[in-house]
């Protein structure tokens, strides 16, 4: 049994994962939104602007307000278009996928059987301490 070539057939049965499949075509669907594309680049000129300012060293307590006012409005934009929603939506979907993949095998690493661990057995329910649930 080679562990690399299982841990390869592992790869293949996620990326035919329904789960793998919605992220990749949200991500598409992002990438291909041209006014998406455009809000994303204003950003990220935004956030450029505002780490300069930081870095300044006469900086102005007024422009670094107007440019953090400005990201949180066009963040707010951008995450709550449909295509980010269904993006994120789908994100979070794939990671609750690979965590519990991840759980599986640290748990079978740790001597517990790979057939019956419980991704999930151990969770406390504070959620501030965990980036595993579904």
């Amino acid at each position: 049994m080679d562990v690399i070539e299982i841990t390869r057939q592992l790869g293949a049965a996620i990326q035919a994962d329904e789960r793998y499949a919605a992220y990749v075509a949200a991500k598409k669907e992002n990438d291909m939104d041209e006014a998406l594309q455009q809000q994303i680049g204003e950003f990220n000129l935004i956030r450029m602007s505002l780490e300069r300012e930081l870095s300044a060293e006469e900086r102005s307590d007024e422009r670094i307000k107007e440019y953090n006012e400005k990201l949180r409005n066009l963040y707010g934009q951008i995450m709550s278009t449909e295509s980010m929603i269904k993006f994120n939506d789908a994100k979070t979907a794939l990671d609750a996928l690979v965590n519990d993949v991840n759980a599986i095998i640290t748990m079978s690493v740790n001597g517990e059987d790979p057939a019956t661990c419980d991704p999930h057995a151990s969770c406390s329910g504070n959620c501030a301490s965990c980036g595993g649930c579904h």
